[in-house]
C-alpha cells in the first residue's frame, strides 16, 4: 500500500513508519522540518516537507496514496499568543478539505478520549468538531483512534517531583487514569490503516490502567523515590500552579476542565463503554525506566 503519514518523527509517527516499512509498505511522512528529510529517508520512506495547514501541499501529497494517517500536531502551551482552538480547528479542516480534494479512500485520524463529548471536556473539545468535520465526508472509509492518557504526559511532573516531593493534580489519586503508550498506539494504527474498512470505526486504545497511587508508585520506584506520593489538588490549586509556571491562562484552564473530566469519569464515560478487547503490550512499568533516564538529567 501507499500511505502517507503526518506527524513527521513524532512519538507516534516514527514507530508506525518504521513498522510499515518493514511490513512492505510504500511510506511517505510529511514534516514541516527540512533537517528531518534525512532521517525519514534513512527510515526507508520518503519525506514531504511542507506544512499540514497548507491544503495545496496536503492534497498533492495525499493523491495516490491508498491510505492516510492524520494527526494534529502538538502545539506551545506557554505561547501567551497561541489560539489552542484555531489551531486545532484550521487543521482538522484542512485535513477534511485534502481529503476531498485528494481522492483519498482510507483515513485513520488520531482523535482522543473524551471525542464524544460536545462540551466539558476542556483542550480536547476541538476533537468532537473534528470527527463531525470527517464524519461528513462521502466515499471515505475513516477509523477514528482514541487512546487514552499519554504515558509521557507524567514528565510534566518532574519540576514538581523535584520541587516538593510529590505529584500534585486535580485528577488521578485513588481514581483509575487509563495510560497508554505511543508505542501501543502506533501499533494500532499500522492495523487499522492497513485492514479493510467499509464506513467508520471508532478504536479505543490503552495500555494499563493504575490509579494515580499506583502510577506514582512505580515512578517513584524508578526514580529512587519510593515513597513518592500522588495528592489530589482542587482544580482551582491546579490552575494557579500551571498559571504560576508560565502556561497561557485559556489553555490552562482547558488543561484543568479536561482532568476534573477525568476524575469525574465523564471524559471516559464512552471509554467504559467501549474498552479494547486487549490492552497495549508496553505498562507503566517499562516506560519509568524512560521516566528515569529523563528525570535524572534534569
Amino acid at each position: 500500500m501507499k500511505i502517507t503519514i503526518t506527524g513527521s518523527l513524532g512519538n507516534i509517527s516514527k514507530p508506525l513508519a518504521q513498522e510499515l516499512v518493514q511490513k512492505g509498505h510504500e511510506i511517505t511522512i510529511i514534516s514541516s522540518n527540512p533537517e528531518n528529510q534525512k532521517e525519514i529517508e534513512e527510515l526507508g520512506a520518503k519525506a514531504a516537507i511542507g506544512s499540514v495547514e497548507d491544503i495545496t501541499f496536503l492534497t498533492d501529497t495525499f493523491k495516490g496514496s491508498d491510505a492516510v494517517y492524520c494527526m494534529i500536531p502538538r502545539a506551545n502551551y506557554f505561547d501567551p499568543n497561541m489560539d489552542l482552538d484555531a489551531f486545532t480547528r484550521n487543521i482538522g479542516n484542512s485535513y477534511a478539505e485534502a481529503i476531498k480534494k485528494s481522492g483519498v479512500k482510507k483515513v485513520v485520524f488520531l482523535s482522543s478520549i473524551g471525542a464524544h463529548l460536545e462540551k466539558n471536556s476542556g483542550i480536547i473539545q476541538r476533537y468532537n468538531e473534528i470527527e463531525a468535520v470527517l464524519n461528513k465526508l462521502t466515499d471515505v472509509s475513516i477509523t477514528f483512534m482514541r487512546p487514552t492518557s499519554f504515558f509521557y504526559n507524567v514528565l510534566a511532573y518532574i519540576p514538581m517531583i523535584k520541587n516538593i516531593g510529590a505529584i500534585a493534580v486535580n485528577y488521578g489519586a485513588e481514581k483509575t487514569i487509563p495510560w497508554v503508550s505511543p508505542l501501543d498506539i502506533a501499533s494500532a494504527i499500522a492495523e487499522e490503516i492497513t485492514a479493510p474498512l467499509d464506513g467508520r470505526k471508532i478504536r479505543y486504545v490503552t495500555s494499563e490502567e493504575l490509579t494515580g497511587y499506583e502510577t506514582a508508585q512505580i515512578l517513584g520506584n524508578a526514580i529512587g523515590k519510593p515513597d513518592l506520593k500522588w495528592i489530589l489538588t482542587s482544580d482551582e490549586e491546579s490552575l494557579n500552579g500551571l498559571l504560576n509556571a508560565g502556561m497561557q491562562p485559556k489553555i490552562a484552564a482547558g488543561l484543568i476542565e479536561m482532568y476534573a473530566g477525568l476524575y469525574n469519569g465523564l471524559l471516559a464515560e464512552d471509554y467504559n463503554r467501549n474498552k479494547p478487547a486487549e490492552f497495549g503490550k508496553t505498562k507503566m512499568a517499562d516506560y519509568a525506566k524512560e521516566f528515569a533516564l529523563i528525570y535524572n538529567q534534569k
